[in-house]
Formats: structure tokens, C-alpha cells, sequence
């Protein structure tokens, strides 16, 4: 409801899986139910666990993990640049490039990037 965003995993110029923000599989999307983070006024940014929802990038990784496709070396072209919580599964997902079109507002996950041998570049 905050924010549409999307992912697209992609290696050797072939998408490996895409995902999107939005409540699990068979739940009713937050529209229906009503967003806990608006109810309790949490930031942008902040307090990743109130959330029904998952991130985009969490979707595309879910994807890619159940139809056993490994992420290694792969390029995540994703809308924001991801919090820390999907900052650090990427780390783990092997992905070595994200492309963003805008920022977070997470700098603890602009940190762990920029730590990170992951190149995140920019595009408008």
C-alpha cells in the first residue's frame, strides 16, 4: 500500500524469477485487512517486522529457492534500493550487481551494501 515495487532476477541476459511486494501466498492483500504500519504510524524505513507483507526482493529470491534456481552471480534489478533485512539475503544470495531506481530510506542497508562486494548502480 506504501509503495509498489518490483524485482526481476536476471543472469546471462535470461530472467531467472521476479517478484513483487505483497502479502503471502493465500492471504488477503492489506487492502482488504488494512496496513498494521499505517495503524501504528510507522516510518518508511523502519520497523520491518510490522509488516503482513514481503518485499520484493524477499518474493524474488522465495521464487528463484522453489523452483531451485540458484541466485549466484546473478544481476536483481529491483524499484528501491532494499532495506537491511533483504539487504542481507541478498549478501547471502550470491547476487553480485543490484540495480536500483531509487533510494531507502535504511542506512544501516546502505552500509551493509556498500561493505558488501555487491555493485549497486542507479538507474533513472
Amino acid at each position: 500500500m506504501r509503495r509498489s515495487v518490483g524485482a526481476v532476477l536476471v543472469k546471462d541476459k535470461k530472467i531467472l524469477a521476479t517478484g513483487y511486494n505483497g502479502a503471502p501466498s493465500g492471504f488477503k492483500h492489506c487492502r482488504e485487512v488494512g496496513c498494521l504500519r499505517e495503524k501504528l504510524h510507522v516510518p518508511s524505513g523502519e520497523r520491518h517486522e510490522l509488516c503482513r507483507g514481503l518485499h520484493a526482493e524477499q518474493n524474488v529470491l522465495l521464487q528463484a529457492a522453489l523452483y531451485g534456481i540458484s541466485t549466484r552471480d546473478s544481476t536483481l534489478y529491483v524499484t528501491n534500493q532494499p532495506c537491511i533485512i533483504c539487504a542481507k539475503m541478498v549478501i547471502n544470495a550470491g547476487i553480485k550487481e543490484i540495480v536500483i531506481s531509487a533510494g531507502y530510506p535504511d542506512k544501516m542497508a546502505d552500509e551493509f551494501l556498500k561493505n558488501s562486494r555487491i555493485k549497486v548502480r542507479t538507474v533513472k
